[in-house]
């Protein structure tokens, strides 16, 4: 791992300032020197190191995707997710995980996996360098009730391993259940606790017992573990905040209640809204049945603007609102997650900068990494992307793989500037 001095950039550094011209050194996985200086300027050339002069790109820390399925394989259906034959799946999931690196996204939270070890294996994987992908955080299956969201099991074929979501029903079994995910090594346990219109639960109900709930989440304390929720509903949302389950995906339909007790325990609650899968559903899924007349059948209209509404009001209440909108269905594909920072913008009132923030610095916390990832800064993990054009102009040239000139994560290219060699110095410059 050689190490590296990106010159004549233009740095956004995740702390919220203005971006300035300046000089970024990266020593082997860690950021050991940021430098303003004037437009123009350059520094010697140092023995050693590969110089990359950005010719005024945008520098900026690799982002954070806080809803993350590497293993939903951009099908129609919980069904054709689940039942991907297992050798096939875990080819899938590296072929995911390059896909993330490769737009920028150098951490992703796992929210859910489609085999009880999928998530586990791609995890480990990564960090043994047998694949290539981001930093990652495993999630368990989505843990269900009989009939509930994620319980797809036919009366003639009730088998567990027929089933998306691992399938519970009170205590012990909770108990269980949680300890089996936990002997595999995961990260996380993800729990159902609201359903989801189109498997034909509504996503206004709610579904497990409040003893079942805190089963899940004392037994995950127990060894480590973080809970996470699919909670749509207000009782749903309600119940994160009273159990403390930190991280809250999607939270639509939030009344006043639900957002005063979000406020009141905004630092210790992350939002992953998933407006992507709404606005989708809503709009681009009549390909696979789903037109927007079926869409507002569903009620996805209606949960669409609550949703919208309800991320205003979190905003202006200071509540943590990250970016991972369930992508990995087929109508809302794996690669696409940038556009969760458009919406941002133009939904929900977030300024160009607050969108970029809460793809970077925002995210370190949910990675249990803050002071670690999401900013360009001395002591940091060198996770570093370089962008042709202004994310604070145009958030949506985050979208553009080909805007993407670098990615690097731990001080090694993922994705590389085009380089070449200066006989002089014996260095290294990217070729502007």
């Amino acid at each position: 791992m050689a190490d590296v001095l990106f010159t004549n950039a233009r740095i956004f550094d995740g702390s919220g300032d203005a971006p300035y011209r300046g000089e970024v050194l990266v020593q082997g996985k860690r950021i050991t020197r940021v430098t303003k200086s004037g437009a123009g300027a350059r520094s010697p050339a140092i023995g050693g190191v590969t110089m990359v002069d950005a010719a005024g790109a945008f520098l900026m820390p690799g982002m954070v995707e806080a809803h993350t399925h590497f293993a939903w394989n951009n099908q129609p259906s919980l069904d054709s997710i689940q039942r991907m034959p297992p050798e096939e799946h875990i080819l899938w999931c590296a072929q995911v995980a390059k896909t993330y690196l490769d737009m920028g996204w150098t951490s992703c939270v796992g929210a859910a996996t489609a085999k009880p070890r999928l998530d586990v294996v791609i995890r480990n994987a990564i960090n043994e360098g047998t694949i290539v992908g981001p930093r990652y955080l495993a999630a368990s299956q989505e843990i269900t009730v009989p009939g509930g969201l994620g319980d797809t099991t036919q009366p003639h074929l009730p088998q567990h391993e027929f089933a998306f979501g691992a399938i519970v029903s009170g205590v012990e079994e909770m108990r269980r259940c949680v300890r089996m995910f936990a002997k595999y090594g995961v990260d996380s346990l993800k729990i159902n606790l609201s359903g989801e219109s189109i498997t034909g639960f509504p996503s206004e109900g709610s579904q497990f017992t409040e003893d079942e709930i805190a089963t899940c989440v004392d037994e995950a304390k127990n060894w480590g573990k973080r809970v996470s929720a699919h909670a749509r509903s207000t009782k749903s949302i309600k119940r994160c905040v009273r159990h403390g389950i930190e991280v809250i995906y999607h939270a639509s339909f939030a009344d006043e209640e639900a957002l005063d007790m979000l406020e009141e325990h905004k630092k210790e609650h992350f939002i992953a809204p998933g407006l992507a899968w709404l606005i989708n559903t809503c709009h681009h899924a009549s390909d696979y049945g789903i037109t927007p007349a079926v869409a507002r059948g569903m009620g996805y209209f209606r949960e669409l603007e609550a949703a919208i509404e309800t991320m205003k009001a979190l905003r202006r209440r200071d509540v943590r609102i990250l970016p991972g909108g369930d992508y990995g269905f087929a109508w809302t594909p794996h690669g696409t997650n940038a556009k969760d920072l458009e919406n941002f913008v133009k939904l929900v009132g977030m300024s160009n900068l607050e969108a970029l923030l809460s793809a970077t610095a925002w995210g370190a916390p949910i990675m249990k990494l803050k002071g670690q990832v999401g900013e360009i800064r001395e002591g940091c993990l060198a996770d570093i992307l370089l962008v042709d054009g202004d994310p604070l102009e145009d958030i949506a040239v985050l979208q553009d793989k080909r805007r993407i000139l670098a990615v690097m994560k731990d001080g090694a290219f993922h994705r590389a500037p085009p380089l070449r060699r200066d006989a002089r110095t014996e260095m290294t410059r990217w070729a502007a």
